[in-house]
C-alpha cells in the first residue's frame, strides 16, 4: 500500500514527476494546466513568497473569486505558508474581524478588484499583493504584483513540515464568535487520500467543481482529493444554473460534488437537458455539507442514471468523516455511511461510548482532525474528551457501522420535553412532489419552550396551501412533530456555500409568523376565538391566529376542546386542535363534522355554510353524516 504524502508539496510532487503531462487544472474556455507545469508554478510562487520574508505558518489571507486562479493560489500559499481563504462577499466589518483574528501577514486580492478588504488591510498595516491572471497561459497561471520586500536578514525555512499549518478556516459562528480552525499539512493530505479512496478516483476522473473555494468542501473534496489521485478538476466560476449543463457538455466531467440545495437546482433544470446528460454520463454524484432528502436522491439518480454518494463532513475534520460507498457497496437510505477517514463513535452525556443503535453525540478522532482551535483553550476543553472530538451532531450507528444522523444538537427542537429533529421534518415535507425546499426550525413558545415551524418553497404553479402541507405532514409524522406553523416563501435563506440557514429563521420570519390581526368573520369563528381567548387568559384571538403560536399547548388544547364540546353538544377529539390550529380552520372543521341535535344551533351552522363560497360549502356538506 502506497504511503500518503504528508505535505502538500509532496502530494503535488508525486504526480508532477509521474504524470507530468496529464491535466490537473481545467477551466471553461482555458487550456489545461498539467501536473508537471502545476508543480513548477507552485514552486515559483513559493520562492516569491519566501523572498518576501514569508514562510511556513505565516497566514496569507486570499480574497479571490472562484476559478482556476483561486485554486492555484490556494495550492501555492498553503504549500509555502498558511492559506486563509475568505469569502469575497464579506463586508468591511467582516474583513476587519477575520484579518485581525488571523494576524495576517499578507492579503492577496485580484488586480483591479475593488474589495473592501483592501482598505481594511491598509488601515491595519497589512501588505496587499495583487494577483493578475495570465489569459494566454494555461488555467490557473498568474503573476503576483506588489509583493513586499523581505524583512528578515536570513532566508526563512523553505520546506513545510507535516505539522505546519497549511489552511486556516473559521467556523460559521451562528451563535457565538467564530472559532479559528487550523489544519495541518498532514490533516489535509490524510483527508484528500481518504476521499480519493472512497470515491475510487483515478487519473481518468474529472471533477466539475461548483463549490466555492473559500470553503472546505470545494477545497478538499473537489480540488485536493482529485489532485491526490492524479485526476483533474474543472474550476468553474461557481455554481450557475445556466452554466452547469454547458460545462457538463463541453468538459465531460466524470463526477461533481455539491450541497443539497445546488443538487435540487440542478435537478429542477435537468428535464430540459436530457440530451446533454445522456451524451456526458457521470460515474457518480457526490453530496455533502448538509443532509439530502431521500426523495431528492431518488430523483437525481433517476435523472442522471448514476448513484448519488452522500458523505458527512465538517471543517474541523478537514471535511470528510463518513461516506456511503460506491456500488456494489450498500448505500443505506438516510445514512451517511460508515467511517471514511477518522474513527467515529457515539458518546453519551457522561463521556462514555454508546452501544450500537443508541442515540448520542457523534465524536471522531484520527489523522485528519484538527489539533485544536487556535488561541481558544476554553473551546478546546469543551471540544475534546479523551482524545475524541465532539462534532455537535446527534446520531447512532447500526450493526454494520453505518452512521445515521438525527440532527445538530443545537438545532434539536425541544417542544415541551419532546425532542424533534428538524431534519426529519425536512425529509417528510420534501416527499411532496410540489415542495421544492423545506426547512424545519424552532420558534419560541411561552409554555412549551419551543414549538415547531417550517418554511417551504413550492414548485412553480403549485397551489398548495398551508393546511394542505400540514395535512401531508400528519400522514408522515407524529402529531407533536408536525409544524404548527407553515410559511410558504419564495426562498429559504442560504449561507455563502449554499447550505440552508436553520438557526435564526424564527427571528428572520418573525413578522410573517405573527401575521396581521384578522377579526373573526362569523358567529362560529367568534365562538372559537372567544373560547381560545378565555383559556389563554384574555389573549385577543384573530381568525388566522395559530393556537400554538399564541401560547397554546396540549393541556390548554384539551380545555378548549372540552369547552367547545359543551357549547356545541359535540364530541370533538383533542387532536383536532393539532390538525386545525387556526380559528378559521377549526370553525370550518366544526361546521363540516359536528352532528348537531339542537335545532337553533343547526340553523346557525347552516347560516354559516350559506355564507361560505359555494365550492367550499359543497365540499363540507359531503362530510355530514347521511340522515
Amino acid at each position: 500500500m502506497t504511503e500518503h504524502p504528508q505535505t502538500l508539496q509532496a502530494l503535488l510532487d508525486r504526480h508532477a514527476a509521474a504524470s507530468a503531462g496529464s491535466p490537473a487544472i481545467l477551466a471553461p474556455g482555458r487550456a489545461a494546466l498539467g501536473f508537471g507545469e502545476l508543480g513548477r508554478f507552485i514552486g515559483r510562487i513559493g520562492q516569491q513568497l519566501r523572498a518576501s520574508g514569508l514562510g511556513p505558518n505565516d497566514a496569507i489571507a486570499v480574497v479571490l473569486p472562484n476559478g482556476p486562479e483561486m485554486a492555484t493560489a490556494f495550492l501555492a500559499t498553503a504549500s509555502a505558508c498558511s492559506c486563509a481563504p475568505l469569502n469575497p462577499a464579506y463586508r468591511d466589518d467582516d474583513f476587519a474581524f477575520y484579518l485581525q483574528d488571523l494576524q495576517a501577514s499578507l492579503l492577496i486580492v485580484a488586480a483591479g478588484q475593488d474589495s473592501p478588504a483592501r482598505a481594511v488591510a491598509a488601515r491595519m498595516g497589512i501588505p496587499v499583493a495583487e494577483l493578475r491572471p495570465d489569459p494566454e497561459a494555461a488555467a490557473g497561471v498568474f503573476s503576483l504584483e506588489c509583493l513586499p520586500s523581505g524583512q528578515q536578514p536570513a532566508p526563512v525555512r523553505g520546506d513545510a513540515l507535516p505539522g505546519d499549518i497549511a489552511l486556516v478556516l473559521h467556523t460559521s459562528g451562528t451563535t457565538s464568535r467564530p472559532k479559528m480552525v487550523p489544519l495541518t499539512h498532514a490533516n489535509l493530505c490524510a483527508s484528500a487520500g481518504h476521499i480519493a479512496a472512497t470515491l475510487q478516483l483515478g487519473a481518468a476522473d474529472r471533477c466539475l467543481n461548483v463549490m466555492p473555494l473559500f470553503h472546505i468542501h470545494g477545497l478538499m473534496a473537489a480540488l485536493l482529493a482529485s489532485l491526490a489521485a492524479g485526476a483533474s478538476v474543472i474550476c468553474s466560476p461557481g455554481y450557475r444554473d445556466e452554466g452547469f449543463f454547458d460545462w457538463l457538455h463541453a468538459l465531460r466531467p466524470s463526477w461533481y460534488t455539491a450541497v443539497p440545495t445546488m443538487h435540487q437546482s440542478i435537478l429542477a433544470a435537468a428535464p430540459a437537458h436530457r440530451e446533454c446528460i445522456a451524451a456526458a454520463p457521470l460515474r457518480f454524484l457526490r453530496s455533502s455539507s448538509a443532509a439530502m432528502a431521500p426523495s431528492v436522491m431518488r430523483e437525481l439518480e433517476a435523472s442522471f442514471g448514476a448513484p448519488v454518494i452522500e458523505a458527512y463532513g465538517m471543517t474541523e475534520a478537514a471535511h470528510q468523516m463518513a461516506s456511503n460507498p460506491l456500488p456494489p457497496g450498500a448505500r443505506k437510505p438516510r445514512s451517511v455511511g460508515p467511517a471514511a477517514g477518522p474513527e467515529i463513535a457515539i458518546m453519551d452525556e457522561g463521556g462514555g461510548l454508546c452501544a450500537t443503535g443508541v442515540v448520542g453525540e457523534v465524536v471522531i478522532r484520527g489523522p485528519n482532525v484538527t489539533p485544536g482551535y487556535a488561541g481558544n483553550p476554553d473551546a478546546n476543553a469543551q471540544a475534546f474528551t479523551n482524545g475524541w472530538f465532539h462534532t455537535g451532531d446527534q446520531g447512532y450507528m447500526d450493526e454494520d457501522g453505518y452512521l445515521f444522523l438525527t440532527g445538530r444538537l443545537k438545532e434539536i427542537i425541544n417542544r415541551g420535553g419532546e425532542k424533534v429533529s428538524p431534519r426529519e421534518i425536512d425529509e417528510a415535507l420534501l416527499e411532496h412532489p410540489e415542495i421544492v425546499q423545506a426547512v424545519g426550525f424552532a420558534v419560541p413558545h411561552p409554555t412549551l419552550g419551543e414549538d415547531v415551524a417550517a418554511a417551504v418553497v413550492l414548485a412553480p404553479g403549485s397551489r398548495l396551501g398551508r393546511e394542505d402541507i400540514r395535512a401531508f405532514a400528519f400522514e408522515r409524522l407524529a402529531d407533536f412533530k408536525v409544524p404548527s406553523q407553515v410559511l410558504i416563501v419564495d426562498a429559504v435563506p442560504k449561507g455563502p456555500t449554499g447550505k440552508l440557514q436553520r438557526i435564526g429563521l424564527a427571528a428572520q420570519f418573525g413578522q410573517q409568523l405573527q401575521g396581521d390581526y384578522v377579526a373573526p368573520q362569523n358567529e362560529l369563528e367568534q365562538l372559537v376565538a372567544d373560547t381560545i381567548g378565555e383559556v389563554l387568559h384574555g389573549v385577543r384571538v384573530g381568525a388566522d391566529d395559530n393556537f400554538f403560536a399564541i401560547g397554546g399547548d396540549s393541556l390548554t388544547a384539551t380545555q378548549v376542546v372540552t369547552r367547545l364540546n359543551d357549547a356545541l353538544h359535540a364530541d370533538l377529539p383533542v387532536s383536532v386542535m393539532f390538525r386545525k390550529p387556526t380559528v378559521r380552520e377549526l370553525a370550518v372543521e366544526i361546521a363540516g363534522s359536528v352532528v348537531v341535535e339542537d335545532p337553533a344551533l343547526l340553523e346557525q351552522l347552516l347560516a354559516e355554510l350559506e355564507a361560505m363560497p359555494e365550492d367550499e360549502a359543497l365540499a363540507l356538506l359531503k362530510e355530514f353524516p347521511d340522515p
